[in-house]
């Protein structure tokens, strides 16, 4: 046994706490009590301050009394616990709660919210991204910067476990949104995020170091041995080791007997409260007079039920499966109905089993052997089988080897043997050299002993000595054994020393029994039930025995004597725990030494008590001498249960108020041992759960429900396990936590985004909607009517709609400011829409499931609360300026998020909205609608027709302004379908007109350009009309998109206006040809002057002929046709480079070419009957030649470069050829017809 004075801190504790306490008020009163009897106070003191002192002492001294009364009610359940920890035999630490997670400090909050921010800011070595830089932007400033998580921390109900949960919640809906990759699926990306994220949140942390040692409330979750259990409860207590030591030892809780005992004592007990409240009538203030009685067979059965919890116990752990029978009440032969009769132990029913383990050493003493025969031992216990050493020379006769036999003789016989080998060819056994016969017993020496072996009478080996031990373990229900004497009545008839045993055969059935050698089954028994043990004087007249004690019962006395005090101890103390008495016997010598002090008479001290003082041993021996049915358990339960609960809110993990499992089975079995009811029980812990909860600690509404629950059903009478008693104060003190946990719930959901942030702890909001029905039912089986209670969950939410505004614009720091300035009040607005629309999205991802079975209770709480909002937003848009447009960005944000909800969409606020805006959006159109009409006057007015993207200025800005104006109101995504449909219509006109006027004044100004264009070949297309081309083609690609509805409908304007649009086309390609048609014309017509037989034409003949002689004469036409050709081919490069159309050039050119070549060929027609004159002839080939390959380079098909024109020329020109070159002789020098690139250009 530990002895106090080697503690720690025992000395300065014991002092301090026991000594200081008690002595110092004692001194302090003294003083004053003489100060006021013999002495006056001086003339210079106030009078008032005597009192005043004497209050604070009498103040001090009841602080000091209560303290220690309190102590002492500590120490004193914590011996009640102990012996609970120390053999428990109706609960178990259960395996299947649920496991608790470590939960967040404010540290740990602000380290995770430093690991995250170091993401954010690159200053990790995580590659992500952009997504999930945004997911965890999103999460850091959404949740980590949350003061609801905060609050949560600090209320400790929050976990890692449950950051976790809200990230990957958070992640899963954006990566829904993500479009699909081949080749990756989502899952892949949110395991790869949900991984990156568990490294950032760890940091730098090093995984692979771990602690040495768990600390105690770290490992509190796990099945907790009985020594973690005693230190759990020494901290949750107050009690101090050394104090532990102490009553450790001073109630022997190593001891399996005697806790076992102190149980049979204790239901003894509660078996006589039983009686004696059955005989005086002294019951509990019960709902119902008939529940007396019920009252009296409740306390039975719940006996009745420990007995046989404690009878189905195995004597020991690891024993034999022996009979079981029940100890009878001798008061009440009825209180125990499990048989009939007491029933008597046979001899059969107790059996003993030993193991036996003999080890031989050596022997010594060994000369009539020569030194190196062979010698070795056998080993037997009589009745069983035999064993054998190894082999050994005689020089050195060492084994060390062991033999395990197995027995079932308390007094078994061993016979060791020494043999040696026989030589003789004949010899048929070994010789035997000598033999040693043993007795042992379960308290022989256990080591190894010399013992003189027995040997033959002509052996030389007198001295022949074998060393050798025998060790005989003791079964689990031998409780003591040795050599008595004994004497009785009913057995051990006559006064000799005997072997006796005491045998437990069950938890409640003991024996004494003797055996003799080598018997297995006892010569005579005595079952010790109904016995009283004690000490006694030496008894006259008998011979042998030194010390003496007693056992008595009614009609037997057996005396017993012992050689030995300390053996007389033990064996009182082990028939004492056996027999179940009340009494504790008190050794003699004891008892003087106690009177010699002046002491009372304690029973079994341990020694290590003999080292404190009187009072400190007297207060020990008080706690552990306590009887447990003498005391008010109701009371000291809630004491430890709520000091419990105070412990384990206390520890690192996040218990939401479920207590641990070795918490739950000290308290399990503490309320079955010590007939703690029920109900008491679990309103004791709604109470000092409502407290926290009442302090905005989380618990857990399940938790709640389950204690709820089973009061209501015992106060009720619906107990599954039938009806029980019920007290006035249990009806009383339900109805008080039932109107506390009504108001509680209805705060809980009027504060539900704050009780339980993120939808924190997970259904914790459903639960507590369900135990809030269950607490309005007005019994256990009427169901409360649904209208009732979503009346009630109704008015919550109307309040909570009030309470969360009202947090969002302190949060939003917005106050109703009439004297601001209309911009600061939208923006104000604009910002407090974001965070209502925040708050209504995280309400129905979070808490809309709790809500569930009132889907439209939601929605008429999200009405509300933007009611609230409606007032401010109205209040703002009423101070804006007339035609101010600003505050279209809260339309779109407010009817983006409610169109998207199909219970918002169209409801209250936001036809409210809708209503509000209808006028801006009507008189935003108009103005828009006169402002581009201007624009396009003016623009025109104006207009450069400088090259402006795919048009000119004018043209570019009306469609931008146009397709701004229709993306804006397609943006505004008007959620009422007429009016969205009266917009379109109304745009789509809007648009056609624009378009039809601005078509109109560029054909006007082409018109315009084409009649001030030049006639002749130095005629080029100007840039500006390149420009109306571009602008027209750009206005035939913008109606598609700007005039046609989406209706049935279809392209009800855009048909107009293409039509328009392609008649400016025809008419502007057919003013483009007959503007190049005229260039042609001119140059036949001054072809037309070299026509046979025209004055003229003899003329040129007869000069360029007399000038021919003198000087070298150009080629006649071939200017003309060179002019004419340029002039083709860069007004051809003009257009295909600056007409942006591909069609449309192709179309001009057709039409260029085929006028071109009608052109010719009626010029060639109109002189058919003449020749053509030599230049007219090389100028048209070259001409027509040109024409045709610079077209054909343009693209123009083949059908259309070989048309009848273009073939009547080409014969023409032909014959036109051959006639020449047989009338001049000298040909047409290198112009010709037929194909080859011989000429120039």
């Amino acid at each position: 046994m530990l002895d106090p004075s080697s503690s720690e801190d025992s000395g300065g504790e014991i002092d301090e706490d026991t000594e200081v306490p008690k002595d110092s008020p004692k001194k302090l009163l003294t003083s004053s009590g003489q100060g006021g009897k013999h002495k006056r106070p001086p003339a210079d003191q106030p009078q008032a301050e005597s009192p005043s002192a004497g209050d604070e002492q009498k103040n001090e001294k009841e602080r000091l009394q209560k303290e220690e009364a309190e102590r002492k009610s500590k120490l004193q359940i914590y011996v009640f616990v102990l012996r609970c920890i120390a053999y428990p035999f109706n609960a178990k630490q259960p395996t299947d709660m649920a496991r608790r997670q470590q939960k967040l400090n404010k540290q740990q909050l602000q380290v995770v919210k430093d690991h995250f921010l170091a993401f954010l800011n690159g200053e990790t070595q995580i590659v992500a991204d952009e997504a999930f830089c945004n997911a965890v932007r999103s999460y850091y400033e959404g949740f980590l910067n949350s003061e609801r998580v905060s609050r949560m921390v600090q209320s400790g109900g929050c976990s890692a476990c449950d950051f976790r949960d809200v990230f990957k919640k958070n992640i899963e809906r954006r990566v829904r949104s993500l479009p699909e990759i081949d080749g990756l699926s989502k899952e892949t990306v949110l395991s790869s995020w949900i991984a990156k994220y568990d490294a950032i949140y760890r940091g730098d942390e090093d995984l692979r170091r771990q602690p040495q040692r768990m600390h105690l409330s770290a490992v509190s979750e796990l099945i907790l041995s009985k020594e973690q259990l005693y230190e759990m409860f020494q901290l949750i207590l107050g009690i101090k080791k050394f104090e532990h030591q102490l009553l450790y030892n001073a109630c022997q809780l190593d001891n399996v007997d005697e806790q076992a005992a102190q149980i049979r004592r204790e239901l003894d007990g509660r078996q006589q409260l039983a009686e004696r409240v059955a005989k005086e009538r002294k019951y509990p203030k019960f709902v119902s007079k008939d529940m007396e009685a019920m009252y009296i067979e409740e306390l039975r059965s719940s006996v009745n039920l420990l007995m046989a919890n404690l009878e189905s116990l195995p004597v020991a752990k690891g024993g034999p499966d022996f009979k079981q029978k029940l100890k009878r009440s001798t008061m009440n032969n009825s209180f125990l109905d499990m048989g009939e009769e007491t029933e008597f132990l046979s001899k059969s029913d107790v059996v003993l089993s030993f193991t036996l383990e003999i080890v031989i050493v050596e022997v010594q003493g060994l000369k009539s052997v020569a030194p190196n025969r062979i010698v070795y031992c056998t080993m037997e216990v009589e009745g069983g089988e035999k064993l054998q050493t190894d082999q050994a020379e005689a020089s050195r006769p060492q084994w060390g080897t062991q033999g395990d036999f197995m027995t079932t003789h308390p007094l078994p016989m061993i016979k060791v043997k020494l043999f040696t080998e026989s030589t003789g060819v004949l010899a048929l056994e070994d010789k035997e050299l000598g033999r040693v016969i043993l007795n042992p017993t379960t308290n022989g020496p256990k080591q190894a002993e010399l013992h003189k072996m027995v040997v033959s009478k002509n052996s030389q080996d007198s001295e022949l000595k074998i060393k050798l031990a025998v060790r005989m373990d003791k079964p689990p229900n031998m409780k003591h054994s040795g050599y008595l004497y004994a004497l009785g009545q009913r057995v051990w008839k006559r006064w000799k020393r005997r072997y006796l045993v005491l045998v437990q055969v069950s938890q409640y059935t003991f024996a004494m029994c003797s055996y003799r050698e080598r018997k297995s089954e006892p010569h005579e028994l005595m079952q010790l039930e109904g016995y009283t043990v004690d000490y006694s004087d030496p008894q006259p007249g008998l011979q042998g025995g030194r010390v003496f004690f007693s056992a008595v019962k009614e009609g037997d006395l057996v005396v017993f004597a012992s050689d030995d005090e300390q053996d007389r101890m033990l064996w009182v103390q082990a028939i004492y725990r056996a027999t179940g008495q009340s009494y504790k016997p008190v050794p003699p010598t004891q008892i003087q030494r106690q009177n010699c002090r002046g002491g009372n008479p304690q029973p079994d001290t341990p020694i290590s008590l003999l080292s404190l003082d009187r009072s400190q041993r007297q207060g020990v021996e008080d706690l552990i001498s306590a009887v447990p049915c003498r005391f008010d358990h109701a009371a000291l339960f809630p004491m430890l249960q709520k000091q419990t609960l105070q412990h384990r809110m206390n520890d690192s993990f996040s218990c939401l108020g479920w207590f641990s499992p070795g918490q739950v089975f000290v308290l399990d079995e503490y309320c079955a041992r010590y007939g703690v009811r029920g109900c008491h029980r679990h309103l004791s812990y709604l109470r000092d759960l409502m407290e926290y909860s009442e302090n905005n600690t989380l618990v857990d509404p399940t938790l709640l429900h389950y204690s709820y629950a089973f009061c209501a059903s015992h106060i009720h009478g619906n107990r599954p396990d039938g009806i029980g008693t019920v007290t006035e104060e249990e009806r009383e003190q339900f109805e008080d936590i039932r109107s506390r946990l009504l108001s509680l719930l209805d705060n809980q959901i009027i504060h539900f985004r704050y009780c339980f942030p993120f939808g924190r702890p997970d259904g914790a909001l459903k639960a507590t909607l369900s135990l809030l029905e269950r607490v309005l039912m007005k019994d256990i089986t009427t169901p409360i009517p649904p209208e009732e209670m979503k009346k009630m969950v109704k008015k919550c939410l109307e309040k909570a709609a009030l309470i969360n505004y009202s947090q969002l614009t302190q949060y939003a720091q917005i106050e109703a400011d009439a004297q601001a300035a209309p911009e600061k009040r939208l923006e104000d607005m604009m910002r407090l829409g974001e965070l209502c629309i925040e708050v209504l999205q995280q309400n129905d991802e979070h808490h809309s499931e709790a809500f569930s079975w009132w889907p439209e209770m939601m929605a008429e709480h999200a009405e509300t609360f933007l009611s609230l909002y409606t007032v401010d937003m109205d209040g703002a848009l009423q101070v804006q300026p007339v035609d101010s447009w600003d505050s279209f960005p809260l339309f779109q944000l407010l009817n983006n998020f409610l169109r998207c909800d199909p219970h918002l969409c169209n409801g209250m606020f936001h036809k409210h909205l809708q209503d509000l805006f209808i006028p801006l959006v009507v008189r935003y159109i108009d103005l828009m609608e006169s402002s581009i009409a201007q624009s396009i006057h003016r623009g025109f007015q104006q207009e450069t027709w400088q090259s402006v993207n795919n048009g000119s200025a004018t043209s570019e800005d009306l469609f931008w302004k146009l397709d701004a104006l229709q993306m804006f109101v397609l943006d505004l995504h008007w959620p009422e379908p007429e009016f969205a449909k009266h917009l379109e219509q109304r745009l789509k006109l809007m648009a056609s007109d624009m378009m039809e006027a601005c078509v109109k004044r560029t054909k006007a100004a082409f018109d315009s350009k084409m009649q001030k264009a030049s006639k002749a070949t130095d005629f080029r297309v100007s840039l500006s009309v390149c420009t109306m081309f571009n602008m027209l083609m750009d206005a035939k690609k913008q109606c598609a998109k700007l005039c046609v509805l989406d209706s049935g409908q279809e392209q009800q304007y855009h048909s107009k206006i293409d039509v328009l649009i392609d008649d400016a086309f025809k008419d502007m390609i057919s003013s483009m040809v007959t503007k190049f048609a005229g260039v042609l014309d001119g140059v036949l017509s001054k072809l037309s002057r070299y026509d046979e037989g025209t004055f003229f034409s003899s003329i040129l003949s007869f000069t360029v002929k007399a000038a021919a002689k003198y000087v070298d004469v150009p080629k006649p036409g071939m200017d003309l046709a060179d002019t004419y050709i340029t002039f083709v081919r860069q007004n051809q490069d003009i257009l295909r480079d600056r007409v942006n159309e591909e069609m449309y050039i192709e179309k001009l050119f057709d039409q260029w070419y085929t006028s071109s070549m009608k052109g010719v060929c009626a010029w060639l027609t109109d002189r058919l009957d003449l020749q053509l004159h030599m230049y007219q002839l090389k100028t048209l080939i070259k001409i027509v030649k040109k024409t045709y390959r610079d077209f054909r380079l343009q693209g123009v098909l083949d059908g259309t470069l070989n048309n009848k024109s273009y073939e009547t020329v080409y014969n023409r020109l032909t014959v036109e050829e051959a006639t020449m070159a047989v009338k001049a002789g000298g040909g047409l020098q290198g112009i010709t017809m037929r194909d080859s690139d011989e000429e120039d250009g």
